[in-house]
């Protein structure tokens, strides 16, 4: 368990997410969105797009574990995801604007939180107990993994 501070400074990193995502591929064309300049990295596109289902499917296992007694949360294949037609698009705007707001909700209802609705708990098949806690702290990591995912690849494309 962790304290108040530390869940608070997780919730902002949550809240930012968005607007480093926005900013980071702002003018990027659509080659240098949708190019694998790092061999078996996904393309910045298809980083944008994995944050979007990927926080969609924890906001989905918070309110399933906040509402439901035990429940079993869904895995789902991430790099079958990551192929299909929409995750290569170069148009981010619909995963931005999803971002955008799922991102508000999430950390407004993390905010909202009390003491024994951090304690309850969920079970992910591969990943056994879940608590609000740990999709928080795993998440705000997730986010800023794929943020340098992103950034290293930017970095890697030929000048």
């Amino acid at each position: 368990m962790i304290d108040t501070a530390t869940r608070g400074q997780a919730i902002a990193r949550l809240r930012k997410l968005p607007e480093q995502v926005a900013e980071l591929t702002a003018g990027l064309t659509p080659e240098q969105l949708t190019t694998h300049f790092l061999d078996g990295e996904w393309s910045v596109a298809q980083n944008v797009h994995h944050l979007a289902d990927s926080h969609l499917n924890s906001y989905i296992r918070l309110k399933l574990i906040l509402t439901e007694e035990k429940p079993t949360v869904r895995p789902y294949d991430q790099d079958l995801w990551a192929l299909t037609p929409e995750a290569n698009s170069a148009d981010l705007s619909a995963s931005l604007m999803l971002l955008q707001g799922l991102h508000q909700r999430w950390a407004d209802l993390f905010a909202s939180l009390d003491e024994s609705q951090w304690q309850r708990t969920g079970l992910h098949p591969v990943n056994g107990v879940i608590t609000p806690e740990d999709l928080l702290i795993s998440y705000a990591a997730h986010g800023e993994g794929h943020l340098d995912q992103m950034q290293r690849t930017l970095a890697a494309q030929p000048r």
